[in-house]
């Protein structure tokens, strides 16, 4: 904006100059005709570019004042427009007295321009109208939050009611949630003569809304601890809600293809209700997670627990179809492998919590009644840790000089599957 100061500046040298030259220097000047007013035209240019000198200089002491303030200088060159399209107007208001014509001028301005003016001032006209009316009636003030369904659903919190704008604090249209986002939404005032607007907070001392919680639970959970859960989280934390209102959180429920729909639905104010949700949800979860009789139901899963208890259930069966037994973990003779100590810790925490997913390969060692380990050292190491006595194992044909019986000389049996949950080395 320096470049546009300096501009200014320069004009303002120059419409100075100007009119130096034709005020005080015009009546000297007596070759020149004299116009309808009197003046000659030296005299005419003189006060016209008097008026435009004088708008380059307060637009100038405008840009300063901002700048001053901390404000930004745009601001300063916006008002700097509207004072030269004033000076404009009265420059050539003064040309056409000069030249005799004013009242000609004045007329033509009555017939066309008050037409167009009228026309180009009529939604500022309705807006001014409507800031009165919104005044007189505070339909909304600021602080409520409102929503317009007609200009897509737009919704914020209303920051200043002016002549001509509205100001939201947009809430959403970023995000999905029902959150202020700091992202401020002009809403022309002509516009609320011809919109639906919905007021949240219509009602400052009772600025609540009703609003639910979904839990999905499979056919055969405990309808009734679900409900516990449900209603004691949304008491803890909207108690104070409750106590003002006197409205407690109550359940509704609908049946669909792979559950129960529990709706816990409660009052929480406006502006907390994301929060309120999210601080509901996660207390609700948590409290289902440690329950061992409710289950979530899944689209096409059933259930988490029942999937995960399917695909264990199947890598078991997969694994007896092999012909596996139980064999004593100190009848196995250790391999030449090298286990890292902190893969045993992880694996054997695995196996503890989901159980060997896979048995171990072994072969006899002569006819000692011992076993060497052909795959899955990591595990055995991991069962071990664990304390177990006996461990799941696929014995292989007694080995012959070195060999086994079905595996090719030079190749040694190994595990493809990865490691974690018993499925590793």
């Amino acid at each position: 904006m320096v470049k546009e100061t300096k501009r200014t500046f320069i004009y303002m040298a120059v419409f100075f100059g100007i009119a130096f030259l034709g005020i005080f220097g015009g009546p000297h000047v007596t070759s020149l005709k004299p116009l309808g007013s009197g003046r000659n035209i030296l005299q005419v240019l003189g006060s016209a570019s008097l008026v435009l000198g004088c708008c380059a200089m307060l637009s100038v002491a405008t840009q300063f004042r901002f700048a001053n303030r901390n404000r930004p200088a745009v601001e300063g060159v916006m008002l700097a427009r509207i004072y030269w399209l004033v000076a404009w107007i009265v420059a050539i208001c003064a040309v056409a007295y000069g030249f005799g014509v004013l009242g000609t001028f004045g007329t033509a301005f009555s017939m066309f321009g008050g037409m167009l003016l009228g026309w180009s001032l009529q939604a500022p006209v309705s807006g001014f109208a409507a800031w009165i009316l919104v005044s007189i009636k505070r339909p909304f003030r600021p602080g409520d939050r409102v929503q317009f369904p007609t200009l897509g659903a737009l919704t914020g919190d209303v920051m200043e009611i002016g002549p001509m704008y509205t100001v939201l604090n947009q809430v959403g249209g970023t995000i999905a949630s029902e959150e202020a986002v700091g992202r401020h939404v002009l809403v022309p005032n002509a516009m609320l003569f011809g919109q639906v607007i919905i007021n949240y907070t219509a009602r400052r001392e009772a600025s609540f809304m009703l609003d639910e919680v979904l839990l999905r639970i499979t056919y055969d959970s405990d309808w009734s601890q679900a409900e516990r859960i449900l209603l004691d989280a949304a008491r803890e934390v909207t108690k104070g809600v409750i106590a003002i209102t006197g409205d407690e959180p109550y359940i509704r429920a609908d049946s669909y293809d792979y559950g129960i729909i529990l709706r816990l639905r409660y009052k929480t104010r406006v502006k907390d209700r994301a929060e309120t949700s999210y601080r509901i949800t996660k207390r609700v979860i948590e409290n289902v997670q440690r329950a061992q009789t409710i289950d979530l139901a899944i689209p096409y899963v059933y259930s988490y627990r029942s999937g995960h208890d399917r695909r264990v259930e199947e890598a078991r069966r997969g694994a007896q179809d092999a012909g596996e037994m139980e064999i004593e973990i100190a009848r196995i003779r250790p391999g030449n492998t090298v286990v890292d100590p902190q893969d045993v810790e992880q694996l054997s925490i695995s196996i503890a919590s989901e159980g060997l997913l896979q048995p171990v390969v072994v072969a006899p060692h002569g006819d000692t009644g011992d076993y060497d380990i052909l795959a899955g050292e990591l595990r055995l190491e991991a069962c071990k840790r664990l304390g177990w006595k006996t461990i799941r194992a696929i014995v292989h044909g007694a080995k012959k000089s070195g060999r086994v019986q079905g595996v090719p000389d030079g190749l040694v049996p190994i595990a493809i599957n990865p490691p974690g949950n018993g499925l590793g080395k």
